[in-house]
């Protein structure tokens, strides 16, 4: 056979191919470029949490707090990168990653008294939409 036959043969055995799939799936292949929404968090699902909400400011008492990650599904996340900050206070540890619950926990204290209002920044992208105050006496 002619070498050009062969080439016109193969591209259109290849085109038939790929419009087979795209009929066949009836799904637009941006699905496979774009980034999956399951693993996108979702600032509104997202939760923080802290208990006490009271706590004595003698640099001593940690108030817990946890961050709860999910998507706009609310299905939890793994391994998001979690960073929280604080009007008042100082965090024990920071930059911790979600479990497999899509949880993560935080210590903080403080040796001095006031309000301490409290953001998460998820992957160092989103932002926990919820807000959350501590009140150090």
């Amino acid at each position: 056979m002619d070498k050009k036959l062969v080439g016109l043969m193969l591209i259109f055995l290849l085109s038939f191919g790929l419009f087979t799939v795209a009929t066949v799936f009836n799904k637009p292949l941006s699905r496979f470029t774009k980034a999956k929404e399951e693993l996108i968090p979702s600032s509104q699902n997202s939760l923080l949490f802290g208990w006490p909400l009271t706590a004595k400011a003698d640099g001593n008492q940690t108030v817990e707090i946890n961050v709860f990650v999910r998507n706009s599904n609310n299905v939890p996340l793994e391994n998001k990168k979690i960073n929280l900050t604080s009007s008042l206070g100082t965090f024990k540890e920071n930059n911790i990653a979600t479990d497999k619950g899509g949880k993560a926990t935080f210590h903080l204290v403080s040796g001095d008294a006031g309000i301490a209002n409290i953001t998460a920044l998820i992957d160092n992208q989103v932002e926990v939409k919820q807000q959350l105050t501590i009140k150090f006496e």
